[in-house]
């Protein structure tokens, strides 16, 4: 398959996903769930903005598909509580711009050419796995055709990485045109978008009330136990990030040599059953266990358990797209804050990663000494090696992708749920925007100050595939609940 052939299935795969968990009543689009979110309807005009921006102006230097709505699309202008006040498109209309908008986008792309196919300009790239849950429909009713099967039909991640992906191609240097087009860069930064916001999407549909709309995925691979509880990642260097990734963000890059020491780190994510037991150990309620700014979390959100947990007597339940269900306690935790995670690690006697503790125990091959694109190698994600791309529309059982193991033998470091690392978001050594300072650097701390955000790796159960791989940082406030997020827990070696 060529590059172009490449880049029109992903963009289509995609825009299936956005549809698809858009195929609800209108009223469900424009109403403001919660305001940590915006109205779905927002999200879905924006996607065909942001490819707008890019594809049809940046790249093709057209004129925009239709005047009026940078401002209203642009998250920088307007906080995602604000949104449902704005004069968004409705829903007939914001489908039929992202109709108009990505007729333009594969006209200009048959006027580009064919895009590089050549050894030096190679690219595979990994699509998505078959999307497992869709619009849920009344008994007896005929279910929904998705709508957009057809090239006319975005933490992160989740939180702030989908947040992030705005801004202006106003901001591109001289050589810009060139440096989008390199190994279909731009197309690329266009399908993780609007992955990352399928993914944001999912959130609101998690914190909407009401019956479910949503139907269940498919039944996830069956957990086992694993021999090991953690494994020893041993003293030495590594490469961290990456310069070669043709899709990775400015943020990923450049790679450079880190130097650590041996650090004991778990095979597995925290469980629902772990963190079950620091609730009974009086976890929430020993202020020794929190920080100073945790415990003011704690208190002030009146936290006992994971988001959209309680208990029911004996049993621990919790609402899963509109559904009440008892928790799984072999599932790796989800719902939790970085605090809730830093308390956690507090009571059990170890540490969050740091990120690039994280990084080494996901890809570092101490044969080859290289860093892989994944834990497993540099092969696309299966069905096999991780759950992603919203298959099965929750985490799996611990220990059921044996095949998705790290080099050091780490297992679920892709999918299942965002793993919060106990660094703070700065750029790397010889950091360089590209293509728009809006993705990453104005969420860096300004000199002498300390980051606001905390670092999370490895994706969720509802990342798209072609938006994740080991070196890709996602990052949030420590507060985030919403988002699909976990942790694991590491030491320092004795």
């Amino acid at each position: 398959m060529s590059l172009r052939e490449q880049v029109v299935a992903g963009l289509e795969e995609v825009r299936r996903r956005s549809l698809l968990y858009t195929d609800i009543d209108d009223d469900e689009l424009v109403r403001q769930h919660s305001p940590l979110m915006s109205p779905l309807v927002w999200d879905l005009a924006h996607v065909g903005n942001f490819e707008d921006l890019w594809l049809v102006r940046a790249l093709g230097a057209q004129d925009a598909t239709r005047s009026g709505l940078d401002d209203i699309y642009d998250a920088f202008r307007h906080g995602r509580a604000s949104r449902a006040a704005l004069a968004l498109l409705g829903p007939a209309g914001a489908r039929a711009y992202l109709r108009e908008v990505r007729g333009r986008a594969l006209d200009l792309l048959d006027r580009f050419g064919p895009l590089p196919d050549d050894p030096a300009h190679s690219l595979t790239i990994p699509h998505a796995l078959p999307v497992g849950i869709g619009i849920a429909t009344e008994p007896g009713a005929a279910p929904p055709v998705p709508a957009g099967t057809s090239p006319t039909g975005t933490g992160t991640p989740s939180g702030a990485a989908a947040r992030a992906t705005e801004g202006s191609p106003l901001d591109a240097d001289a050589d810009a045109h060139d440096r989008l087009l390199t190994r279909g860069f731009v197309y690329g930064m266009v399908i993780q978008h609007e992955h990352q916001h399928a993914e944001t999407m999912l959130a609101t549909h998690q914190l909407r009330a009401g019956p479910p709309l949503l139907d269940v995925g498919a039944t996830p691979a069956p957990g086992r136990v694993v021999p090991r509880r953690e494994v020893l990642v041993p003293a030495g260097p590594f490469t961290l990030g990456t310069s070669h990734d043709p899709w990775a963000y400015d943020n990923e890059r450049p790679a450079h040599r880190v130097e650590l020491p041996a650090f004991w780190i778990d095979t597995l994510p925290v469980s629902n059953r772990a963190q079950m037991a620091f609730i009974d150990a009086g976890g929430y309620d020993d202020p020794r266990l929190w920080s100073p700014a945790g415990w003011e979390w704690r208190q002030q959100e009146g936290a006992h358990a994971p988001a959209f947990w309680w208990r029911d007597g004996g049993i621990w339940l919790r609402r899963r797209f509109g559904r009440i269900e008892p928790v799984p306690p072999d599932e790796p935790v989800q719902h939790v804050c970085w605090y809730e995670a830093e308390a956690h690690a507090r009571w059990a006697g170890r540490r969050l990663p740091t990120e690039a503790e994280w990084e080494k125990a996901a890809t570092h091959d101490p044969v080859t000494r290289r860093s892989r694109r994944y834990p497993w190698g540099d092969t696309a994600p299966t069905p096999d090696h991780a759950n992603l791309g919203n298959r099965t529309s929750g985490p799996a059982p611990l220990g059921a992708y044996p095949t998705g193991a790290s080099p050091c033998g780490a297992e679920h470091m892709i999918g299942d749920v965002w793993e919060w690392t106990a660094s703070g978001f700065t750029p790397y050594p010889g950091f360089r925007s590209h293509p728009y300072r809006e993705y990453s650097e104005v969420f860096f701390p300004k000199s002498g100050e300390t980051s606001a955000f905390r670092v999370l790796r490895g994706g969720s159960w509802a990342t798209g595939v072609p938006a994740i791989r080991a070196t890709f940082r996602n990052w949030d406030y420590p507060i985030r609940r919403q988002i699909f997020a976990g942790f694991r827990l590491a030491r320092d070696a004795e």
